[in-house]
């Protein structure tokens, strides 16, 4: 089918989509190419078909997701793929969608920024059963990650309510303690608050990009250029792209974000949940997004008796482990130490609530952070 690829009210390109697969067959048009999403190849004014294809495809659900298996039975959906085209593409995160030449939408009529929209998409990835008239007209089409997710309306504001996983139903709680540890080092951030839904933790956000705004991820700024030699890093080639886009202050952001991760052991810092926010309308940077995104972290996904603070763990998405990315922090002369210090009764009003959180538990990941907060203050060279 012939859809019109739109950037708000702009008209981008011309995309034939195979309802099927969802895949992108052919760009028969470029109205405009200034406003085709960051990351995507163009050579000699020709769009990349496989570029673009795997930015489209890439908006969807991924595969990965928890319990996606049984909502996509349950909704009677063979792929999250086909769910793109459902909602038409368009999400929370930016301001692209499709259109239909042969039947117009207006953006200001269809965006979910100023309009309501279907939770039977985002109930499914919960487990639970759609009404019979499934209404597929949802942001949660295009939501990002492996946590079981879906977006609400909470006083008109768009709120992203995200769960967790066994054996500890941890995410959540970590997303708060992020939040707790980037306030005291005052380092701009994504607030997190919590909420038990249907008896398990829940961690809320408030979405931060509006109807001017979108985030760019880290991979999309990254596939921006190529590497100007071979042997450059990713992280070096990272940061020459952005310089060359003219995001301001990216390597200062890099930083923080290295050393809450380093903080919070945090494994799943991937290109997809970092980067910066651009002007919708006039394409200019505005800067790095706040931090957000923290909850693969504290050793969620291991049992008590596994936590080693002092092992050196693996993560994303500089290195392969803490001991080497840690090394890239151009400087830690920002972190006051002396705010990290007595942080022991309000991480246990985090933790303590919880029912799948025992003392020995809390008492253990507590220890943790407290070492590896030593551990940091070592390598920043104040701790002798």
């Amino acid at each position: 089918m012939l859809y019109t690829l739109m950037h708000k009210k702009i008209f981008v390109a011309d995309i034939e989509i195979d309802s099927e697969t969802a895949n992108i067959l052919s760009i028969p048009k470029i109205h405009n190419i200034e406003h085709i999403p960051i990351g995507i190849e163009v050579k000699d004014g020709v769009i990349s078909r496989k570029s673009l294809n795997d930015w489209w495809l890439g908006r969807s659900i991924p595969a990965s997701r928890s319990g996606i298996r049984e909502a996509l039975e349950a909704m009677n959906i063979s792929s999250t793929k086909v769910l793109l085209e459902k909602c038409l593409g368009l999400g929370l995160s930016d301001q692209y969608w499709i259109n239909n030449p042969q039947k117009p939408l207006e953006w200001e009529r269809i965006n979910f920024f100023e309009n309501t929209f279907s939770e039977d998409v985002g109930n499914a990835l919960f487990g639970k059963t759609p009404n019979e008239e499934i209404d597929l007209f949802s942001p949660d089409n295009t939501s990002d990650g492996w946590q079981k997710k879906k977006w609400i309306i909470i006083d008109k504001k768009r709120i992203l309510l995200k769960g967790g996983s066994n054996p500890a139903q941890q995410e959540p709680l970590n997303e708060v303690l992020a939040s707790m540890l980037m306030r005291r080092l005052n380092i701009p951030h994504v607030g997190y608050t919590l909420a038990e839904i249907d008896d398990f933790p829940m961690s809320l956000c408030e979405n931060f990009i509006t109807t001017e705004t979108e985030l760019i991820s880290a991979w999309h700024i990254f596939s921006a250029g190529k590497k100007r030699q071979n042997h450059i890093s990713i992280y070096e080639h990272f940061l020459d792209i952005c310089e060359t886009l003219g995001i301001p202050n990216m390597r200062e952001y890099v930083d923080k974000i290295l050393v809450i991760d380093f903080l919070i052991a945090n494994t799943d810092r991937h290109f997809g949940n970092f980067g910066a926010i651009r002007s919708a309308n006039t394409l200019e940077w505005q800067g790095a997004s706040p931090i957000f995104d923290c909850g693969t972290s504290m050793w969620h996904n291991e049992f008590t008796h596994n936590i080693r603070y002092d092992e050196d763990i693996k993560c994303k998405p500089f290195k392969t482990y803490f001991s080497e990315q840690i090394k890239l922090v151009n400087s830690f002369d920002w972190i006051n130490f002396n705010t990290l210090k007595d942080i022991d009764e309000e991480f246990r009003e985090i933790y303590k609530p919880s029912k799948y959180m025992d003392k020995m538990r809390i008492d253990k990941l507590l220890f943790s952070l407290k070492k590896r907060i030593e551990m940091l203050n070592h390598l920043s060279g104040n701790g002798g």
